[in-house]
């Protein structure tokens, strides 16, 4: 699983580094709240981990701008040295899916984050929500504001391999290799086709919240577009 951290004590850290490289997991780990949220702005995760005292924020905080920002797909665990009944319960109405008291025990973390993780591969099978955009896995389609957009089997490919790598500079070649299997009678410019293709029909344009960014003689990025983020660029 692909795991975003927010915690300030290093020693804390240092033992998630430990344990979560041990379970064969990959993380990121942020100490300030305003560092967390940019990542979760640029890039997606199966899993989050946040802590209740910060130095610049609190995790009752955090929790509600995940909430209001990324939805109710994404587990979130809060690990804290705050054991108070009124403080769990007050969490978990707020919307995190497990409570865990530090300091956290190896075996039991693992098989918490492990639990959440089965629970959110089994919904992610069904659907992919991110914004306006709906991916609908069991048929086959994409919703832009509710409705279905009309796509063939390899657009609809190509934008799941765009939509599951949010942030993330996909090179045409691993696009081929991805999506095509990198056949010798392909060209990298079928990927520029696709993806022309599928800017126009799922209107993935800044007005949608989202952009698909061309870098020359490499690939494409797929980014969501914040409030000071301009137009994005094209094919």
């Amino acid at each position: 699983m692909r795991i975003a951290i927010l915690e300030d004590d290093p020693s804390q850290l240092a033992l998630y580094d430990l344990w979560l490289s041990t379970a064969q997991h990959t993380f990121v780990q942020h100490t300030t709240v305003s560092t967390f949220l940019a990542e979760l702005h640029a890039a997606r995760f199966d899993l989050l981990m946040i802590d209740m005292g910060l130095p610049d924020g609190s995790g009752a905080e955090v929790l509600a701008w995940i909430r209001t920002n990324l939805g109710w797909d994404i587990p979130v665990i809060v690990v804290t040295a705050e054991e108070a009944e009124s403080a769990v319960v007050s969490m978990l109405r707020a919307g995190a899916d497990d409570y865990v008291v530090k300091p956290p025990k190896y075996f039991e973390l693992i098989a918490r984050i492990e639990a959440l993780g089965r629970r959110t591969r089994a919904s992610a099978a069904q659907a992919l929500r991110l914004g306006a955009y709906e991916i609908h896995y069991a048929d086959r389609e994409i919703r832009l504001h509710g409705k279905p957009v009309e796509l063939n089997q390899k657009e609809f490919q190509v934008a799941c391999h765009l939509f599951e790598h949010p942030g993330r500079l996909l090179s045409r070649v691993s696009m081929l290799e991805a999506l095509w299997g990198l056949q010798a009678e392909i060209d990298t410019r079928t990927v520029d086709t696709h993806v022309s293709r599928l800017r126009r029909k799922l209107n993935i344009y800044p007005e949608n919240g989202w952009q698909i960014i061309s870098v020359y003689g490499y690939g494409y990025r797929l980014e969501p577009v914040s409030l000071e983020t301009g137009s994005g660029g094209g094919l």
